[in-house]
């Protein structure tokens, strides 16, 4: 099969590598959509590496000792190799598992791991069957285009009453704004690029921060009528934008924190009684109702998902989420 690898600084290339085997419930999904996240990152920074990719959503292929997937089954891809039995996946929160299988040593397959491959490896405990009139690319969006910012929601409890505040509109952040306008909330974005600022007004952010601004904070301030946003999500991953929220977030708010990086004020966390989340995914049992937000928002993730390109082309579309003109933007291995 055809691989992403990245072999140097800003060098992105295809790679041919052994096809994977299933085994027990294990099985080879054809990943038909591969949405790319953060790892244009080590793209840039050289990071040498051939295991890419955590998003996906293709069809079962192969098939050993499974109860639930056939071949011909179409899935969502969810990430990791969580073990499925301990306590933390048995509640739902398999994304903090801490006995990860070895599917590659438990299949003895070379590769398979990374969605940005035309085949893969999963146990069929994370695969997500896809419902029926939902295409690849949309189901894809079960993973960090909406995924994130759907579980901080989750654990925050967005509602129609409530003045959302997302700092970053990258994929996840403009994902966010998705989620929040589907709760019916307010939302104000935050962020210093004005392609994604403008695509984060046409999902339906009321207003659009730049962060760089002196009043940036007093804006927020004039939108929420003195009082600061009720809850914010944090998806840019930059080490300012921690202490901004805990200003901006009203007394007694919530902040749920995907991106990673930073540090925060302990006194200001407790002075003005925030609640904070930890959000990296969402918990698995709320699958269903993720898959509902799917179905109902279709002309969102067509503008949300701006480009598309070949496995052949990966390095273009490394360039592009480098240079940050664009939304989600999806990788096809077979096209």
């Amino acid at each position: 099969m055809r691989i992403a690898t990245i072999t140097g600084k800003f060098q992105g290339t295809v790679a041919e590598r052994p096809d994977p085997r299933p085994k027990n419930d294990i099985v080879v999904v054809k990943v038909h959509a591969a949405p790319m996240c953060t790892e244009y990152t080590m793209f840039r920074d050289g990071e040498v590496y051939d295991r890419l990719g955590h998003e996906a959503a293709g069809e079962v292929v192969a098939v050993d000792r499974c109860s639930r997937l056939k071949v011909g089954d179409r899935v969502i891809v969810q990430p990791q190799s969580a073990c499925g039995g301990c306590p933390l996946c048995r509640s739902g929160a398999f994304i903090h598992c801490t006995s990860n299988r070895d599917l590659l040593g438990e299949t003895g397959s070379a590769a398979g791991i990374g969605t940005m491959a035309q085949y893969l490896l999963q146990s069929e405990a994370y695969l997500t069957p896809i419902p029926e009139g939902l295409g690849y690319e949309h189901a894809a969006m079960a993973c960090c285009g909406l995924g994130p910012t759907f579980g901080g929601m989750q654990a925050m409890q967005v509602d129609a009453f409530d003045t959302v505040l997302i700092s970053g509109l990258g994929p996840v952040g403009l994902g966010g704004v998705i989620n929040a306008r589907q709760r019916g909330a307010r939302v104000i974005g935050v962020d210093s690029n004005p392609y994604r600022a403008e695509l984060a007004r046409r999902l339906g952010a009321m207003a659009v921060i730049d962060p760089r601004q002196e009043q940036a904070a007093q804006q927020v301030r004039d939108l929420t009528g003195g009082r600061g946003a009720d809850k914010a999500l944090e998806t840019s991953g930059t080490a300012v934008s921690k202490p901004f929220l805990l200003d901006v977030v009203r007394r007694r708010g919530q902040i749920a924190f995907i991106g990673w990086k930073g540090q925060l004020d302990v006194d200001t966390i407790i002075q003005k009684g925030l609640t904070l989340h930890g959000a990296w995914h969402y918990n698995h049992h709320d699958v269903p109702r993720l898959l509902q937000v799917i179905q109902g928002v279709s002309s969102q993730l067509d503008q949300l998902i701006t480009h598309r390109f070949p496995l052949d082309q990966v390095q273009q579309a490394w360039e592009l989420q480098v240079g940050g003109q664009c939304g989600k933007v999806i990788l096809q291995p077979w096209a």
